[in-house]
């Protein structure tokens, strides 16, 4: 099976989407609002300034993403790219798409000399993910994330 991992495009933001609302069913047992998540994935593509989405594709049939931002590091002078929303379709799981996808992020870093290195969240209990990730090179850091909403942030998803 030949892949080929390039940057997303306009024209893949449904697909990108899809993804992401599959992948916080399967994840998190959450539902996004299509609306919400197609507007957000169409903002980040349309805005290079706040990151970037990968994608993967065989035979012209996207299969896999992931999404890039950045976080500024003063602590370092450098910016941190979180690997974020990554989905590859079940049925290519565990053919070294998200290897590859990952590959590429580092390759694009190397070419960005401010960039310090790559964080990512995972859920606690997805352990073939932190696996995947261990296995990569990612270590466990010790931190734990918090977060506040702000009160005029639409409902952008449910429980299941």
């Amino acid at each position: 099976m030949s892949v080929h991992i390039r940057k997303a495009e306009p024209r893949d933001a449904g697909a990108i989407a899809a993804f992401n609302q599959a992948m916080a069913r399967e994840t998190e047992g959450k539902a996004l609002v299509p609306e919400v998540i197609t507007a957000g994935v169409n903002a980040l593509i349309q805005n290079p300034s706040l990151g970037f989405y990968l994608v993967a594709e065989t035979d012209s049939q996207l299969v896999a993403s992931l999404m890039v931002t950045m976080e500024w590091s003063d602590w370092r002078n450098g910016l941190f790219w979180w690997i974020q929303s990554v989905f590859v379709a079940p049925e290519y799981r565990r053919q070294g798409i998200y290897r590859q996808l990952y590959a590429c992020v580092k390759d694009l870093a190397e070419q960005e000399p401010n960039v310090c290195g790559f964080r990512l969240y995972v859920e606690r209990d997805n352990i073939r993910a932190q696996q995947t990730y261990a296995a990569l090179g990612m270590t466990e850091t010790p931190y734990r994330i918090f977060e506040a909403m702000q009160p005029t942030v639409k409902e952008t998803l449910r429980d299941l």
